[in-house]
């Protein structure tokens, strides 16, 4: 940054020098017990996450092509044997921990962040041996900056067909390398700067293909590297956000005058006082959250009016109009049905869950379900988009064969800070997904292990008892 820039910044900071002022501070912030406590649990959510994608087609697939560009190392990956250079391992574990569709999520942001910054915090934890109160203080400040960001900018980045989770997810990353280092304000921008230009993810994985499954990877794998060149020396460009030709300008509608971002106080964006973690959401099903309403819904209503899927004559959800554009009516691939309400409703309404198994080729070419599937409409309600992104609502009707037609609307589905999963679910979930990988006992060792992570002197032992023996 040159001097006239680094004055002007200091003078009159905007978006870009609070976070970097934020991340530069975060290693010695006075961070409360709650929000202490939202790192450790959503710690322990992701971390099963990763062991558990660690095994899908896609993660092998990222596994063989980095083999094949030469990429090799030492940092291990949660759930697997191999291992691989920092950023490397960064990015097949993020890869993994998004594959399954059950990582955490900020409604405010419609961002995935558990998935690039915890896999981001574990590699570059393991290569600086850090504490693990660091390591804790890394992901505070990783998922502030990247669910700050990604409130900022959505949905106006969602109809300009980017994905928040990479796009947002490498500042988010690029603030775990800072306070692992203790880099200052200056470095930390620098590094901002860098991370914007590498930005990137587009909702084009709706239209077929597992694309998606690498993009919180992507976004841990180039945060981290901007991190580690503004260490380095690299001169970013200051105010990266907000200046004209900057993040917000390209993403945001910056450019049509409509929006003003010189003049935003990023730190209050959005919800979670006195941060955003303590917002985010866990999910409980293995599908798109937009989705986890009308699953709410559905099941109350099958629950209290007592009658199964061979009773539906037909299933309408109304919602906003972020989660109507999952009224998918093709799930052939593993990603096109976790993103499809109409085959979500119809399985969740056949087998009463949404579980990874539900999701699988066999469901997938199901008659049963696909015709149950054809009688699901989907449209915009006008008073759930009037409440979005503030809550996420859906109101589901269900016509029964018999004449009856009942409804109801959810507007904190599961998981949600307002409708949480308590610790005693939250580790159950972690456990189902950890003994895909693990046997039983080290599934309740690792768990053990990350409630106590605060006390932890060395990431190192921790980081590689997470990893397979190859």
């Amino acid at each position: 940054m040159n001097q006239q820039a680094r004055i002007d910044a200091q003078t009159t900071p905007g978006a870009t020098r609070a976070l970097a002022k934020f991340v530069a501070e975060a290693r010695t912030a006075s961070f409360d017990d709650k929000t202490f406590h939202r790192a450790r649990y959503h710690a322990l959510d992701t971390i099963g996450a990763l062991i558990a994608g660690a095994v899908q087609e896609t993660t092998e697939t990222t596994v063989k092509a980095v083999r094949a560009t030469g990429a090799g190392g030492e940092v291990p990956v949660p759930g697997r044997g191999e291992r691989f250079d920092m950023t490397t391992a960064a990015l097949i574990a993020g890869t993994a921990g998004h594959g399954l569709e059950v990582d955490d999520g900020y409604r405010a942001g419609s961002v995935h962040p558990g998935t690039v910054i915890v896999p981001a915090a574990l590699a570059a934890a393991w290569q600086t041996r850090c504490d693990g109160d660091t390591f804790l203080r890394s992901i505070i400040a990783g998922y502030e900056v990247m669910c700050r960001i990604s409130a900022a900018i959505h949905p106006r980045a969602r109809w300009r067909g980017f994905h928040n989770t990479p796009a947002t997810g490498v500042f988010g990353a690029t603030a775990v390398w800072c306070v692992m280092k203790g880099l200052d304000e200056d470095a930390v921008e620098s590094a901002f700067g860098a991370a914007c230009s590498t930005a990137s993810g587009l909702f084009t994985f709706l239209h077929g293909g597992e694309v998606k499954r690498l993009h919180a990877g992507f976004g841990a794998r180039s945060g981290l590297l901007s991190g580690v060149l503004a260490e380095n020396g690299l001169q970013g460009p200051p105010g990266c956000l907000e200046v004209r030709d900057g993040f917000f300008h390209a993403y945001a509608g910056g450019d049509t005058g409509e929006f003003d971002y010189s003049t935003l106080d990023i730190l209050s964006v959005g919800t979670g006082s006195p941060h955003a973690m303590t917002e985010c959401y866990i999910k409980p099903y293995a599908c798109c959250r937009h989705i986890h309403g009308p699953i709410d819904a559905l099941t109350l209503l099958m629950r209290e009016h007592d009658f199964t899927a061979d009773k539906i004559e037909a299933m309408h959800v109304g919602t906003y109009r972020v989660a109507a554009a999952h009224d998918l009516r093709t799930w052939s691939s593993f990603t096109g049905s976790q993103m499809s309400i109409p085959f979500v409703l119809a399985s969740a309404a056949r087998f009463g869950r949404a579980d990874i198994d539900v999701f699988d080729a066999a469901h997938r070419a199901d008659p049963e379900t696909a015709a149950l599937a054809e009688r699901v409409s989907v449209d915009v309600d006008p008073e759930c988009e009037a409440d979005y992104p503030r809550t996420r609502p859906a109101r589901v009707t269900v016509t029964l064969k018999d004449g009856r037609r009942v409804d109801h609307r959810v507007d904190q589905p599961y998981g949600s800070p307002g409708n949480p999963l308590d610790e005693a679910a939250l580790e159950a979930k972690f456990m189902t997904l950890a003994t895909l990988v693990f046997d039983e006992a080290e599934a309740r060792s690792i768990a053990a292990s990350l409630w106590a992570v605060h006390d932890t002197a060395d990431m190192r032992p921790l980081v590689e008892s997470l990893a397979r023996a190859s």
